[in-house]
């Protein structure tokens, strides 16, 4: 029987940037003269940075110049290195987890390093880290999940998949896997969980507290965290 494997998505997951990515995207859209809403971007949650950048245009008719594709992350790594947090309660909860994890994440290794580095919690993961950016398609294709358990040994049905947005979830599914939305960032929406739900989630939970219990609960980890 395969060993459980707890795939973590990084950003809105284990760190609160969805709201710093927003912002990073409107000022720099702004900055070349196209218009954009911070609800928008809030439609490409999930994406690599390629296709929220066709998203938004199909979406609003702004094309972005390719030239200064750049200008985006320059912007959000200024953000996080100055204002990113991790998710209430994720520290006590990977303190405490013995289960084998990862991160797949739609953001760069750059991103997802500055990330992790920034929220301290890189320690947690090691060198268990996979991007968008490993192989052919993002999400909501499944690819980066069966890459992660194929890295780490662990198999679609032994596997969870912690996502907060509909895209994520839909690549989980489609690998076989166990998906869970997690809706405690602080972006989260009238509706989210609902939208997760709708998009295959297996459970939605709003705090680390009721991932404990839902994985617990299906076999993923074995011991109550505490103080979560």
């Amino acid at each position: 029987m395969s060993k459980p494997l707890i795939i973590f998505d990084c950003d809105g997951v284990l760190v609160d940037s969805e709201p710093l990515a927003a912002i990073a995207y409107e000022r720099v859209y702004n900055k070349h003269g196209l218009a954009l809403t911070r609800d928008v971007v809030g439609q490409c949650i999930g994406m690599k940075q390629a296709d929220i950048i066709v998203r938004i245009e199909e979406l609003t008719g702004h094309a972005f110049p390719a030239h200064a594709e750049g200008d985006i992350w320059l912007e959000t790594r200024a953000l996080l290195e100055e204002e990113l947090e991790p998710t209430r309660g994720i520290l006590p909860f990977l303190r405490n987890l013995e289960t084998a994890r990862c991160v797949a994440s739609s953001s760069s290794v750059e991103r997802i390093a500055l990330s992790l580095d920034v929220a301290g919690i890189a320690e947690f993961f090691a060198d268990n880290v996979f991007s968008t950016s490993m192989v052919k398609n993002g999400k909501p294709a499944p690819d980066i999940f069966l890459f992660a358990a194929e890295k780490l040994g662990g198999e679609p049905t032994a596997s969870v998949v912690i996502e907060d947005s509909p895209f994520g979830v839909q690549g989980a599914v489609a690998a076989g896997m166990t998906a869970i939305g997690f809706t405690g960032g602080s972006h989260t929406f009238d509706g989210h969980a609902e939208k997760l739900q709708a998009a295959g989630a297996h459970a939605t939970c709003a705090s680390w507290s009721e991932v404990e219990t839902e994985l617990t609960r299906r076999g993923f980890i074995r011991e109550t965290v505490a103080d979560l």
